[in-house]
C-alpha cells in the first residue's frame, strides 16, 4: 500500500470530491476493480473526498455514471503538476537552482576565524601568523592542513605552548593557550651590586670572593 501511494505522489495524482445519494456503492465498486481511494473523507452522507493516481481517475468516470455520482477534481498533486507549474517560471526554477548550488558552494570555504585564549598576545599578531600558515579567510576547507599550521605555529612561536583548530560549517575556531614566561635567570658568577630597601647599620659581613667596599659600623641608606 506505502509503495503504491508513493508511486502516486512521484507519478501524480488528484483529490477529489465525490457526491451522490449511493456513495457506498461508489466505493465498493471501486475496491473491487481495484482502484486505490485514499485519505477519505466524509462530509454529510452524501459527499466524499478522497485522492486517486491519474490513470485510475479515468477508470471511475464509468462508474461515477453507474452510481448516479458527481466527480469533482478539487486539487492536482504530485512531482509532474510541480514540474509543470514551474515550467512557465524558468527564470524564477533557475534562479533558485543557482541560489541552491551557491549557497552549498560557499558552505566548503572559511569565512570567519575566530580566535580565543590569548590574553597578552596580540589577536592581529596571531591572525597574521595564521594567515601565513595556510588559514585566511576565503579559503577552501578541504585545502586546509590544520596539523601542519598547528606545527608550525608552535615551532614559530615560544609564547604559546598549545594551539587547536576546529572547522565548524564556515567558521575556523582557533584556540590559544599562552606560554607561562620565563623567570628571569640571575647567573651567580657574575659580579653584582646588593641594595638595601631600608636604611640600616651594618653588623656583620660575610666576604667568600672579592673585596668589601663596606665594614661594619657603617650607615646604609635607602635607595
Amino acid at each position: 500500500m506505502f509503495i503504491r501511494i508513493l508511486l502516486y505522489y512521484i507519478f501524480g495524482y488528484v483529490n477529489i470530491s465525490v457526491e451522490g445519494y449511493f456513495i457506498e456503492r461508489f466505493i465498493n465498486i471501486c475496491i473491487s476493480k481495484n482502484i486505490l481511494l485514499w485519505n477519505l473523507k466524509r462530509k454529510k452522507s452524501s459527499f466524499l473526498y478522497a485522492n486517486i493516481g491519474i490513470k485510475d481517475f479515468k477508470k471511475i468516470k464509468e462508474i461515477a455514471k453507474t452510481t448516479k455520482c458527481r466527480i469533482k477534481i478539487e486539487q492536482k498533486k504530485g512531482l509532474p503538476f510541480i514540474i509543470n507549474k514551474y515550467k512557465k517560471r524558468k527564470a524564477f526554477f533557475i534562479a533558485l537552482i543557482a541560489i541552491t548550488i551557491f549557497i552549498f558552494g560557499m558552505s566548503n570555504f572559511v569565512w570567519n576565524i575566530e580566535i580565543t585564549g590569548n590574553e597578552n598576545i596580540d589577536t592581529e599578531e596571531i591572525q597574521k601568523a595564521l594567515n601565513e600558515n595556510g588559514l585566511k579567510t576565503g579559503k577552501l576547507k578541504n585545502t586546509i592542513n590544520t596539523k601542519e599550521i598547528i606545527n608550525n605555529i608552535r615551532l614559530q612561536r615560544d609564547d604559546i605552548s598549545w594551539i587547536g583548530i576546529h572547522l565548524k560549517g564556515t567558521n575556523a575556531i582557533v584556540e590559544i593557550v599562552e606560554a607561562d614566561k620565563k623567570p628571569n635567570i640571575i647567573n651567580e658568577e657574575e659580579y653584582c651590586n646588593i641594595v638595601s630597601e631600608k636604611e640600616g647599620v651594618i653588623t656583620k659581613i660575610n666576604v667568600q670572593n672579592g673585596t668589601a667596599l663596606v665594614k661594619e659600623g657603617d650607615i646604609v641608606t635607602k635607595r
